[in-house]
């Protein structure tokens, strides 16, 4: 018979481990050093590794050549673990076994000295599922083990286990596996169990398995059954449902060319293909993420990476903001598709939302940030000195062409925070404070021109200095006008005679945070 391969693939030692180093770095460390504790608490999500490694210390513990990190896996005592009949190993799964009856006929007998082995292991998965009652029925016995016995509980919800416990154990967090150490484990093991396979199937298993080792195996395994002996793309994305990159880039293209027509041809093609729109909204949150790191950090972006050129050309198509908005309504979108009147409407209607709330100025295109290089360059590397006809204009006149330019977003945030300084016909000179200074990166100043040009006409140029302060911005004004009204406001409660008399009686005080001026 046939054995699944998330049985056959178990990793047998600790270099086996995928995923885990941080972990498999410190037990080794202690065993090589024989600083063993007696109770070991493995924590983290599904198919990660828990059980696993406590399977892999209970050999260290008990092989015949001695306690050691790399234990031979051939003496009775490693056999018989890995086959799982070792007398002095007991697995106990807590989920069903919630009762203190159970804990205390399991305490009773650890108090015996081990048959076989070196060490009497007891490995509680689940643990967090125990009653109160068992949990307190423990406590006892791991306040003062007996120096044959080692406890390793596992559990997926910390949270939930007692914190006299926890205090008891040596804890570690087992973390999620990065989808490309998945990926490299499912071609290892494909290649080793000669299965013809198509490389770009095993992304697509290794994202569905969600940081689960596990879960890709048995993922691996439906692959297999569903492509009659191999696994190929198609195969895997027929299967998962998964959404293609294709449909994505689609997407993306059609937002950012404000396209809502293509933008809906896009998602009917996916709905005749039956595709999971759950998984859509997923897989395009986390393109967005990979985009959004594109843009501010190229190098995070493995330089053997498939989709390196397909993801600058997208990243060069989109705005910052577009991003960071897409990928926000993306995720909501997700968690909202449960209430919607069924999933094409939910999807459909977060692409929508997509195109509705898109940051765009009055007739404006959207453009993408510039380049790392160009975006960082001073502002006013470009500009040449102009003989200024009109300095330091005054903040009125300012304040009022922003609320005339129609701006939004950045681009309006960048208007409210500078000065004007200087202007004439061709020309206009602002100020920004240092601490705004990050307005200047990304396309706000182009947008901010093409702004000003409607309104005032074409060829203007546009000059932004940093400066240590801009004391006439709108938005300076606008705080000043704020503090003058909120302490004029204070004073008038001050001098009320019914608050003063309140406070005399009381020995009260006016919480200053909650004054709110009158408009």
């Amino acid at each position: 018979m046939t054995q699944v391969l998330a049985r056959k693939w178990r990793p047998r030692t600790f270099a086996e481990l995928v995923g885990q180093e941080h972990v498999v770095r410190a037990l080794e460390n202690a065993l090589n050093q024989q600083r063993l504790h007696h109770a070991y608490l493995f924590t983290g999500t599904r198919g990660v590794g828990k059980t696993t490694l406590a399977r892999v210390i209970a050999k260290a513990l008990n092989c015949t050549t001695g306690v050691t990190a790399t234990p031979c896996g051939k003496c009775a005592a490693c056999t018989e673990i890995d086959a799982g009949r070792f007398i002095d190993l007991v697995e106990l799964d807590a989920a069903s076994n919630t009762q203190v009856d159970n804990m205390r006929e399991l305490l009773e007998n650890a108090l015996y000295a081990p048959t076989a082995g070196r060490y009497k292991v007891y490995i509680i998965d689940e643990v967090h599922m125990l009653s109160r009652n068992a949990f307190n029925a423990m406590l006892k016995t791991l306040e003062e083990p007996p120096a044959h016995v080692k406890f390793i509980l596992a559990t997926t919800e910390p949270q939930k286990i007692p914190v006299t416990v926890l205090s008891r154990c040596l804890q570690f967090n087992l973390k999620q596996i990065p989808q490309q150490q998945i990926r490299a484990r499912l071609q290892h093991i494909l290649e080793a169990e000669g299965v013809r396979f198509e490389a770009a199937a095993l992304p697509l298993i290794a994202r569905a398995a969600q940081g689960s080792l596990r879960d890709a195996l048995s993922l691996l395994d439906q692959a297999i059954a569903h492509g009659g002996g191999s696994v190929t793309e198609d195969s895997a994305r027929a299967m998962l449902g998964a959404v293609g990159q294709d449909h994505l880039h689609a997407l993306l293209r059609a937002l950012a060319a404000a396209d809502g027509t293509a933008l809906i041809a896009e998602a009917d093609r996916m709905a005749e293909r039956s595709l999971s729109f759950d998984a859509a909204l997923q897989d395009l949150a986390s393109l967005l993420h990979r985009l959004a790191l594109a843009q501010s950090v190229p190098d995070a972006l493995a330089e053997d990476d498939p989709d390196r050129a397909a993801l600058g050309e997208l990243a060069a198509g989109l705005a910052a903001e577009d991003l960071q908005l897409y990928y926000q309504i993306a995720i909501q979108g997700r968690g909202d598709l449960g209430l919607a009147p069924d999933e094409y409407a939910g999807f459909t209607m977060t692409l929508l939302r997509m195109l509705a709330f898109a940051p765009v100025e009055h007739g404006a295109t959207r453009t993408a940030p510039a380049p790392a290089a160009v975006r960082h360059a001073p502002a006013t590397a470009t500009a040449a000195p102009v003989p200024e006809s009109k300095k330091n204009p005054g903040d009125a006149a300012w304040p009022e062409l922003v609320e005339k330019l129609g701006l939004t977003a950045m681009t309006l945030e960048l208007a409210k925070h500078s000065e004007l300084v200087a202007r004439d016909a061709s020309r206009i000179e602002l100020r920004i404070a240092h601490s705004h200074q990050r307005l200047l990166d990304g396309p706000y100043q182009e947008r901010l021109k093409a702004a000003l040009e409607r309104h005032l006409g074409t060829g203007l140029r546009l000059v932004v200095r940093v400066a240590d302060h801009a004391a006439g911005s709108p938005a300076a004004i606008a705080t000043r006008e704020r503090e003058r009204q909120h302490s004029q406001a204070a004073a008038a409660i001050e001098e009320d005679p019914f608050v003063r008399e309140l406070l005399d009686n009381f020995d009260g005080r006016v919480v200053d945070s909650s004054i709110k001026p009158v408009q």
